[in-house]
């Protein structure tokens, strides 16, 4: 059962790992192994929901004007689609028109996972997969420090730029494997300037995070809502969004200096350490 003690912890764990390039979902898992939450993990999806939604704010917190741009841009390119009777909006693009078509492609790859959202969830209890998973992490980002510092931006990035980072983004569901960690790494990759693989990253997180509430609030109604642990959940939703805030700062603070590298080594004694407990304890 979740307390005050481990929800602030779990909600400290996520805001920190969501965006620190080390994987959210492989520490919230080993977390709950080591604190022996998941016997009861079907009562606690909820929780998870809004451990998601708390790092979700952190990011219209920081990128409130770029999501209000995208936000307004979007709705711009509906209004001259429909007005045109269906036919492609005409003239220039605007950099925020080209960077809501770019989130729209980078999303679209998502789309593949639905199908096997059940097997990726049951990944969750592995750790020794979660362990490996968390050494390739570590593996993308060495390298990514070791890469030519890019100049593309959302005025150059192509299309198929964005759909091969939603394609980075869509293996990362499984736990171990860094979301922000592996769509920062393929930016940088693909020749992304650093400061804009960051943003490109934690905006590409809205549509990600929003669409995988929207399947798991079904199942959290499913198994049944504890109303008295809610004043528990949104303590560990409100210090998921504090500490998520923080992070992300830090973030483009070590992406621009080229440290974001440094991580590799935590990632690889994290999962170096999963798997030997794992295979001991088997």
């Amino acid at each position: 059962m979740v307390t005050y003690a481990t929800a602030s912890l779990l909600g400290f764990i996520q805001g920190v790992a969501e965006f620190l390039p080390i994987s959210s979902s492989g520490h919230l898992s080993l977390m709950q192994h080591l604190l022996g939450l998941l016997n009861g993990a079907d009562q606690d999806i909820l929780f998870d929901v809004l451990l998601h939604l708390g790092t979700l704010i952190a990011v219209f917190v920081v990128y409130w004007h770029d999501v209000l741009d995208l936000i307004r841009d979007f709705f711009g390119i509906l209004a001259r689609l429909f007005a045109r009777s269906g036919e492609p909006p005409r003239g220039r693009v605007s950099p925020n028109g080209r960077m809501v078509l770019l989130l729209l492609v980078a999303t679209l790859p998502l789309v593949l996972i639905v199908p096997i959202k059940d097997y990726v969830t049951g990944l969750y209890g592995n750790t020794l997969f979660i362990g490996g998973a968390l050494i390739v992490t570590g593996f993308l980002l060495f390298f990514s420090d070791r890469i030519r510092q890019g100049r593309k931006t959302a005025r150059s990035a192509t299309l198929r730029d964005a759909l091969i980072v939603g394609l980075g983004q869509s293996l990362a569901v499984v736990p171990g494997l860094s979301r922000s960690g592996t769509t920062i790494s393929v930016g940088m990759m693909l020749g992304f300037d650093r400061k804009f693989a960051v943003r490109f990253s934690f905006l590409l997180s809205i549509p990600a995070v929003l669409g995988a509430n929207v399947l798991e609030i079904g199942d959290a109604v499913k198994a049944g809502i504890d109303v008295s642990l809610l004043p528990v959940y949104l303590l560990g939703m409100a210090i998921a969004a504090v500490s998520g805030f923080f992070a992300i700062k830090l973030v483009n603070l070590l992406a621009q200096k080229g440290k974001f590298g440094n991580f590799a080594y935590y990632c690889w004694a994290v999962g170096i350490i999963a798997i030997i407990t794992t295979l001991v304890k088997g």
